[in-house]
């Protein structure tokens, strides 16, 4: 998809990311890990009650060369930057769609100030731990001032950061090039960062018109794979095709992408979907492996472990299990519930777009051979949002990206408080929502970890979604391309990226 704005109040997008990523640098980011590491702030304090951060700056960062400074030559970053960076994020005026993940967590007054010119100090209203990862995200980048009131709605085309790259060009729906920031401050084992002297990025709507692409070496790498022409890369175990090997390389690593079909808890009434035994039967119901074989190249993970996925470093399947495909005793529970193979629980309705139709018709066959009768409904992906957001969809096929690296993104949506978004279930428990305030208050790791798979424990007991596959995350790239990373927010690292000549 193409980027609609190189501004990092705007970079809401999986695009717009990538490239804001590679332009400017917040005070933290993240390893292939996701654990939290030191960017433009090289440490960090939290106090006792978990409430102020104090960041101390990097002092060898300057902004990229550009108009708005004296001599076009940029200045070096300052505490004050990050105050005018975060403060722009919640203004009103500016809009930005990333307000918020400030919003009622920081302090009513002096959120962000700056002691002085290495010393950020950001003030929350309670602890809340998760902040750390959020600090990461690239709506946190950080921006000079002069540039953004210089440039004014044209900063979206004139980017100013610190980043490993610079902008050389954008042309919009067409391409952009990025120039090496010559004076990056990352270093790694005596070598400057980014290793590469330029990249293009050309936008190529069609997927399969971009695999032609790559596979004639007009292109190095692409992101994502479709069913269209995932069977002509890759086996059903999700391995490389033989005949692609010699010059393509296929990367797959955990996506933080939960795929799931909810039940609005508010509507169930006394439907067949209001029986707790019955929603277990039906997790127990689901060839969750065969499904992804069948239809997705192996590409992803059975969701066997909870509805935190795979790639975080709370997700644990030995001290969470969840549901496997176990047959028999989907149809004992149906039996314990009343309704032995099916009967007397009526038809059940699950919505979904046609992106899904193969997906959905796959779980309903293996549902019918339970006894159970399920219909699906094709809607339009907007309606659907639609209908979720107003509590209208009973039964819908569903997704959750993470929105930082932190098992409460996926908590919160069935935090009782929360409205739809993001509680799409109108799941309410008592003791789940105790879970979750303790967690929000706990500082310290394991023991917030062991909170959270005790929420997921409670979701797979009551089972408010049927749990379907951890996403996965797919790189397709020439084999002379060398240090492309995974992780599992789907972030384009090119930082340390090489492209071997030789073999071209």
């Amino acid at each position: 998809r193409s980027i609609t704005s190189l501004d990092p109040a705007f970079a809401r997008s999986q695009s717009n990311i990538w490239a804001v990523d590679h332009l400017y640098d917040g005070l933290l980011q993240l390893d292939d890990s996701l654990r939290v590491r030191p960017a433009l702030a090289h440490s960090w304090d939290l106090s006792e009650d978990g409430r102020t951060y104090t960041f101390y700056l990097r002092g060898d960062v300057r902004f990229h060369d550009d108009p708005v400074f004296p001599d076009s030559l940029g200045r070096p970053l300052r505490a004050s930057d990050v105050v005018y960076s975060f403060s722009r994020i919640i203004d009103p005026m500016v809009n930005s769609p990333g307000s918020w993940i400030f919003k009622d967590r920081i302090a009513a007054t002096q959120a962000f100030t700056a002691p002085d010119d290495s010393t950020f100090v950001l003030r929350l209203r309670e602890a809340f731990r998760p902040m750390l990862g959020i600090l990461t995200m690239q709506y946190c980048a950080v921006v000079p001032r002069e540039a953004v009131e210089t440039y004014g709605r044209d900063f979206r085309t004139r980017p100013v950061g610190a980043g490993p790259f610079r902008l050389k060009k954008w042309l919009e729906d067409q391409a952009l090039f990025l120039l090496k920031n010559e004076h990056y401050f990352a270093r790694e084992a005596d070598r400057a960062l980014p290793l590469v002297d330029a990249v293009r990025v050309d936008f190529i709507p069609d997927r399969k018109t971009a695999l032609l692409e790559l596979m004639k070496g007009r292109i190095d790498f692409m992101s994502g794979l479709e069913s269209s022409y995932a069977g002509m890369l890759l086996t059903s175990e999700g391995d490389l095709r033989a005949a692609q090997r010699e010059q393509l390389q296929f990367l797959s690593a955990p996506f933080l992408n939960m795929e799931y079909l909810g039940i609005n808890m508010e509507t169930v009434g006394d439907g067949p979907l209001s029986h707790q035994k019955v929603r277990q039967a039906m997790n127990f119901g689901i060839d969750r492996p065969r499904m992804l074989r069948r239809l997705r190249n192996s590409v992803g993970q059975a969701a066997n472990s909870g509805f935190t996925p795979r790639g975080l470093p709370s997700f644990d399947a030995q001290k969470v299990p969840g549901y496997s495909y176990q047959p028999d005793r989907a149809r004992r529970l149906l039996a314990e519930a009343g309704f032995p193979n099916g009967e007397g629980l009526g038809e059940i309705e699950l919505l979904t777009s046609k992106d899904y139709l193969d997906l959905c018709t796959f779980i309903t066959r293996q549902w019918e051979d339970l006894g159970l009768k399920v219909k699906i409904e094709l809607v339009e992906s907007a309606v659907l949002r639609g209908r979720m957001r107003k509590g209208q969809a009973p039964f819908f096929r569903a997704s959750w990206i993470a929105d930082y690296p932190d098992a409460e993104s996926f908590f919160t949506m069935f935090y009782s408080a929360n409205p739809a978004p993001p509680n799409y279930t109108h799941f309410r428990d008592s003791e789940f929502d105790r879970l979750y305030e303790a967690a929000l208050r706990e500082n310290d790791d394991e023991r917030r970890y062991a909170l959270y798979h005790r929420m997921d424990a409670r979701l797979i007991e009551l089972a408010p979604v049927i749990f379907l596959f951890y996403d996965e995350s797919a790189l397709i790239a020439r084999r002379e391309v060398t240090g492309l990373s995974q992780n599992a927010i789907n972030l384009l690292n090119l930082r340390r990226v090489q492209k071997d000549r030789e073999s071209q």
